[in-house]
C-alpha cells in the first residue's frame, strides 16, 4: 500500500456541500460563487443553502432568521458556568467547554433524525455568538448585553459585544466574513466532525471535537498567529529585516499559503477588500496597510506563496472592535454553519470512517517473563 502522509491528495468521501478548484481559486457553496453570496447574499440565507441544499424564499428566510434570533439566549446554568470558569483561560477552551454543556442538558441529546439535528444545529449556531459575547463582557469585568431579537447574526454579536448597535457598513462586512468562514470542504475539523457523525456521535461530539481540532496554529489557530506577527513587526521599516531573519531560519510566515490552493485563496481576495473598506474609517490603518506591504515583500521573495483565509482578518475584527483572543472564535462561530452541513450529509448516508495504517515497528518479540 501507498502511504501519503497527512492523506494528502486522497479523496475520502463524496460531498455536495462545497466544491474547492485549488489551481484555479474557485470556492462555491452548494454551487454559488463565493464571490456572489458575498456581493448579494447574508449569512443566515447562505447557512439555510448549505443545511437545506437550495436557496430560501423570502418568507422562508424571514422564518428561518426568526427561528435563530429566538434561541440566542443562554440559560441561567450556562450563564452561570461562564462566570465561574477562570478568567485566565483561552476562549476557544470555554467555547467548546460550554457547547459540550449544552449537550448535557439537551434531553433528546442521542437522537440523530434529519429533524433533530437541523434543530439541535439552529440552536448551536444561535448561542455560539452569545457565549463568546458574554465571557469576554464578564472577562472584562462588565455586565452582559442580552441579545437581540430584530438583529441579524452579525449585528446582534457587535451588539452583544459593545453594548451598541453598528452601523449598517460594519454589520455587512462581518456578514461577509461569516460567509466566507462559513464552509470550506474536508478541511481538518470538518473531517473530525465527519468522523464523529460516522460512529453515529451526536451532534455536540461532533462540534467540540471540531473546535478542538480548530484550535491548532495549522488550522483556525492561524488567525492569532498572524495578529500577533503584525504586532511584533508593528512598522514598515522593520518589515524587511524582520522576513529577511524569518526566511533564513526557513520559518512559517503566518497567513500565508494554503493545502489546497495553488493561487490567491478566493477568501482572502473577498476579505482584503473588507480590510480596505474598513481602514478608510478607522484609526487602525497600520494593520491594513502592513498587511499589503508584507504581501508585496513575501511575493518579492516566493513567487507561489500566497495569502490565505487567516490572513486579512487581522485587518478586518481589529476595526470592528473584535479582541486578538477572540480570531479562533469568530472562525467557529461561522464555521458551525458548515459542520453541521457536513454531520447532516453523514449521517443520511453513513459509513463508519476508518482508514488502515501501516505498521513499522518491530514484529514478533518474545515475552521474558519478569523474576
Amino acid at each position: 500500500m501507498k502511504i501519503r502522509k497527512g492523506l494528502k491528495n486522497i479523496i475520502a468521501l463524496e460531498s455536495k456541500i462545497s466544491r474547492i478548484d485549488g489551481k484555479k481559486g474557485i470556492l462555491e457553496y452548494r454551487g454559488y460563487s463565493i464571490h456572489d453570496l458575498v456581493k448579494y447574499s447574508c449569512f443566515e440565507e447562505v447557512v439555510y443553502l448549505l443545511w437545506y441544499g437550495r436557496l430560501p424564499g423570502s418568507q422562508e428566510l424571514k422564518e428561518f432568521s426568526k427561528d435563530l434570533s429566538r434561541q440566542r439566549e443562554l440559560s441561567p446554568e450556562i450563564i452561570k458556568l461562564l462566570k465561574i470558569l477562570p478568567k485566565d483561560t483561552h476562549p476557544i477552551v470555554i467555547l467548546r467547554t460550554v457547547i459540550s454543556y449544552l449537550g448535557s442538558l439537551d434531553k433528546n441529546l442521542h437522537k440523530i433524525s434529519r429533524n433533530e439535528v437541523l434543530e439541535k444545529s439552529k440552536k448551536l449556531l444561535a448561542k455560539v455568538p452569545t457565549i463568546i459575547a458574554y465571557y469576554q463582557r464578564i472577562v472584562e469585568g462588565k455586565p452582559i448585553i442580552h441579545p437581540k431579537k430584530n438583529l441579524g447574526q452579525a449585528a446582534n454579536f457587535l451588539w452583544m459585544l459593545k453594548g451598541k448597535e453598528p452601523l449598517d457598513f460594519k454589520e455587512k462586512v462581518l456578514d461577509s466574513d461569516l460567509i466566507l468562514h462559513a464552509e470550506h470542504g474536508l478541511n481538518p475539523s470538518t473531517f473530525t466532525a465527519r468522523i464523529a457523525a460516522s460512529t453515529l456521535s451526536d451532534i455536540y461530539a461532533g462540534i467540540v471535537a471540531a473546535t478542538g481540532v480548530l484550535t491548532g496554529p495549522l488550522h483556525g489557530g492561524a488567525s492569532e498567529e498572524v495578529i500577533k506577527m503584525l504586532r511584533e513587526i508593528k512598522d514598515e521599516k522593520n518589515l524587511s529585516t524582520w522576513l529577511k531573519e524569518k526566511l533564513e531560519k526557513k520559518e512559517k510566515i503566518p497567513g500565508f499559503g494554503h493545502r489546497v490552493y495553488k493561487t490567491e485563496d478566493p477568501r482572502a481576495k473577498e476579505l482584503k477588500k473588507l480590510g480596505e473598506s474598513l481602514a478608510k474609517t478607522k484609526k487602525k490603518k497600520w494593520l491594513f496597510s502592513l498587511s499589503n506591504k508584507l504581501v508585496e515583500e513575501v511575493r518579492k521573495k516566493k513567487r507561489n506563496l500566497y495569502p490565505n483565509v487567516d490572513f486579512y482578518t487581522s485587518s478586518v475584527y481589529p476595526n470592528l472592535g473584535i479582541p486578538d483572543r477572540l480570531f479562533i472564535n469568530m472562525f467557529t462561530m461561522a464555521r458551525v454553519a458548515g459542520w453541521s452541513a457536513h454531520m447532516m450529509e453523514q449521517y443520511k448516508d453513513n459509513e463508519l470512517i476508518r482508514p488502515l495504517e501501516k505498521y513499522i515497528g518491530e514484529k514478533n518479540k518474545k515475552y521474558t517473563q519478569r523474576n
